[in-house]
């Protein structure tokens, strides 16, 4: 998948092939966003066109200063990478800034859509664009004047509710991450570096990775999940604890992600990894003095093993 940085204006020099083109920020790239871009794909492939994705960087809800967009389902990489993975052809970055914010919606599509070459739009059904939001897939379709196809996909909806990337953001709010793995159709991930930490963990028979994410992930509830941990390729079942381990009444208040790994021994400092959170188990609390600690943290690591030895996930 070829990948294109752009910024307002466009290039006069840019040269684009005919394309169907999925637009928005797609956050998640959840089940609903991958069947507006899989619509794109399939439209592209029927016609001999590139299958091609328009999305934006940073979140405009982050430039325009709204609350809660400082850290994203899928930052910029990952998002990049499920594109791929679904078999986009090229996907254009567009910076979003506070002067593309206040492009006009017949000027993004004459200045901003028509010059990639699009013969063919796909959008979901609440999808927004151009100044203060005020164009509108129905804006689309009635500018669309015969220059371009145009297909707006219905809301999709899984076991009772809309898919969409704040249902999404609640959930993991709640920790209710088996939820999000229905939305996304995968389970949430994150990456980042195993880094020193206090090496606590040792002392009490529990060692742990401390993970660094690497980017500006949305880290939810606090508490104790069952994940999957996956470094040089191998992948190993794990319980993480995410908080402040208020046990220890640390200065810091910092939320940090330690993951024990089972069956796994071997240094890893400073090595990227992947953890994908599959279940919640409880809340992060603070025991009495450390025997409370470590007795709960064996009951963890039992419960998780029995569900993972369920083969429910």
């Amino acid at each position: 998948m070829k990948t294109i940085s752009l910024t307002y204006p466009l290039p006069n020099e840019l040269q684009a092939k005919p394309c169907a083109i999925a637009l928005g920020y797609f956050d998640g790239v959840h089940i609903g966003h991958r069947r507006v871009i899989q619509k794109a794909i399939d439209t592209a492939k029927a016609n001999g066109w590139e299958s091609t994705v328009l999305t934006f960087d940073p979140h405009p809800r982050e430039v325009l200063g709204q609350s809660g967009y400082t850290s994203y389902l899928t930052p910029l990489s990952d998002k990049l990478e499920q594109f791929e993975k679904m078999g986009v052809d090229t996907t254009y970055v567009m910076k979003f800034d506070i002067g593309f914010a206040a492009v006009y919606p017949e000027d993004f599509i004459t200045e901003c859509m028509l010059p990639l070459a699009c013969q063919h739009v796909v959008v979901g059904f609440d999808y927004t664009f151009g100044y203060r939001g005020m164009g509108t897939a129905h804006t689309l379709q009635e500018m669309s004047k015969g220059r371009y196809g145009l297909d707006i996909i219905s809301p999709v909806n899984r076991l009772g509710e809309k898919v969409s990337s704040t249902i999404i953001r609640e959930y993991l709010h709640h920790g209710n991450v088996e939820q999000v793995r229905h939305l996304l159709g995968r389970p949430y991930k994150v990456r980042g570096k195993v880094v020193h930490g206090d090496k606590r963990g040792r002392t009490i028979g529990f060692p742990t990775a401390n993970v660094r994410v690497n980017a500006p992930y949305l880290i939810g509830k606090n508490g104790v999940y069952g994940v999957r941990f996956t470094v040089d390729a191998k992948s190993y079942y794990g319980v993480m604890n995410v908080g402040i381990k208020p046990t220890f009444e640390l200065e810091k208040k910092e939320k940090s992600l330690e993951v024990h790994i089972f069956e796994f021994s071997g240094e890893i400092y400073d090595k990227e990894v992947e953890v994908e959170f599959l279940f919640y188990i409880r809340e992060e609390q603070k025991f009495a003095g450390v025997e409370a600690l470590i007795a709960q943290i064996g009951r963890d690591v039992d419960a998780a093993k029995q569900k993972f030895a369920s083969g429910v996930l």
